[in-house]
């Protein structure tokens, strides 16, 4: 698939987020463009990129460019070069924080998203995709297709899929869409890699992690590695119009990610189930806060220990991803086109490839990791006031529920 092709010169929106940074280095390696501009607010000098990445980056036809995309002005220069036009535009750029305010997802995904198109279109750009996210359908018993219901759970959803049906309105852009499920990999840090570092506080806090709802909760995953391929293959492959979800073939599941999860750092876990997680979402404002304290307080001590100081990770949960809302996709359709995921499905070598690059780069405290107990946990039972049985168990003690990053 990745075959040269010299003559592409390609516009990377949003190119130092986690999509963003893996198609460059993907574009690079495999000689794919004679030039690759990239397109962000954050620099490749403050983006936490690994050595693999920075390499990339370095290569000359690679050019960074700082933008606000949100500003029209901006967008028009980020567009502008004079050595002509981009043939081949990719929008990752996006406001992906969760629980934001309508506001700036109004400004970061649609306002912005709509100044790329509209300059896109006047430029006649051979491709434009348009990266979006398999929040926008609703709950099924069946994996929804490209055709299925719509029905956004998250307000970063909401506003991504306002801007897909606006794109129907831009008769002289050939553009694609693309959901990608939860995608995970090399610089992920909103996708899998929250549960990663959970895991690694339970490790030391030598405590049992806990889950709301159940482990057959649906959270389809799909490898950042597929994703780049899938983008850069619909450039060329596609109808003009069309939307591709993306997802491995492992039908991925809460059990599934917690039960490599326990593998990897040797942990025990189980789900509160459904009668139980349905209590607790009655106050499920009050249950975030007392989650978010008790991942924070160990992940606190372990930075400090280790001299971490400054990290773009951490274990922070928004409420919009605890409640009980499946991401069950079907990934095929791309695959009429001629594409071929390359990783089937979700592995711990994966999830250890990720951890190791973190702790490589001075990101992740290695106390965390390591097996002597460093950190005991204060006696808080009175703090959250929720009792869920016999055991002492409390909903303010346990983890998590989904996540899905674009970019």
């Amino acid at each position: 698939m990745a075959t040269s092709m010299e003559g592409n010169r390609v516009l990377v929106l949003g190119g130092t987020g986690f999509i963003g940074r893996n198609l460059v280095d993907y574009l690079v390696r495999n000689n794919l463009a004679s030039k690759v501009r990239v397109v962000d607010k954050v620099p490749p000098q403050m983006a936490w990129l690994n050595a693999r990445h920075l390499e990339s980056f370095s290569s000359p036809v690679v050019e960074f460019k700082h933008s606000n995309l949100i500003n029209k002005a901006s967008a028009e220069k980020a567009f502008c070069d004079d050595e002509g036009v981009f043939n081949i535009v990719v929008n990752l750029a996006a406001e992906t924080k969760y629980g934001q305010s309508e506001l700036v997802y109004k400004e970061g995904i649609y306002k912005l998203s709509m100044n790329c198109a509209e300059i896109a279109a006047q430029q006649k750009v051979r491709r434009y995709v348009e990266v979006s996210t398999a929040q926008v359908y609703g709950s099924e018993k069946k994996p929804a297709r490209e055709n299925s219901k719509c029905d956004p759970w998250t307000n970063l959803a909401r506003h991504k899929l306002d801007v897909e049906r606006a794109l129907e309105n831009f008769v002289d852009l050939d553009y694609v869409i693309v959901r990608p499920a939860i995608v995970y990999g090399l610089g992920d840090r909103n996708g899998l890699t929250p549960r990663l570092i959970i895991g690694a506080i339970y490790k030391y806090m030598q405590q049992k992690m806990q889950m709301l709802w159940t482990k057959d909760l649906k959270m389809n995953t799909v490898h950042v590695d597929d994703v780049v391929m899938a983008i850069w293959h619909l450039c060329f492959h596609g109808n003009r119009g069309e939307i591709y979800n993306l997802a491995d073939k492992g039908d991925t599941t809460q059990g599934l990610i917690s039960s490599l999860i326990s593998e990897l750092f040797d942990i025990n876990y189980d789900f509160l189930g459904s009668i139980f997680s349905n209590l607790a979402r009655v106050r499920m404002t009050d249950i975030v806060d007392d989650i978010n304290e008790k991942h924070m307080r160990p992940w606190s001590d372990a930075c400090q220990r280790d001299g971490v100081s400054n990290t773009p990770l951490n274990p922070f949960i928004d409420q919009e991803l605890l409640y009980n809302k499946p991401l069950y996709i079907d990934g095929s359709k791309i695959e009429t086109t001629g594409f071929v995921y390359t990783v089937p499905q979700l592995r711990v070598s994966s999830l250890q490839q990720v951890l190791d690059d973190y702790l490589s780069l001075g990101l992740m405290p290695r106390s965390l990791v390591g097996n002597e107990v460093f950190y005991s946990p204060p006696d808080d039972n009175a703090e959250a006031g929720f009792e869920l049985g016999g055991d002492g168990d409390r909903a303010g003690d346990n983890d998590l529920a989904q996540g899905s990053g674009t970019s």
